[in-house]
């Protein structure tokens, strides 16, 4: 298991997912515009890490998914 396990039922509806990777990389360039560089790696890390398990990984049931769509 991961230390930081995304994968709960929170995350289920694609918006969500979505808006949290949104969120964290949107962060991330309003603090190195405004030359927060510590800041802005924090939250890249975040955003990098919510976009590797939400969309990079596959989200459990996704392939279930794919599969009746055959």
């Amino acid at each position: 298991m991961n230390m930081f396990d995304l994968r709960v039922p929170f995350f289920v509806p694609l918006w969500r997912r979505v808006a949290v990777a949104a969120v964290c990389l949107g962060w991330a360039v309003f603090e190195l515009v405004t030359g927060a560089p510590f800041w802005a790696i924090l939250f890249g890390a975040l955003g990098a890490t919510a976009v590797w398990q939400f969309f990079l990984t596959g989200w459990p049931g996704q392939d279930r998914l794919e599969r009746d769509d055959v």
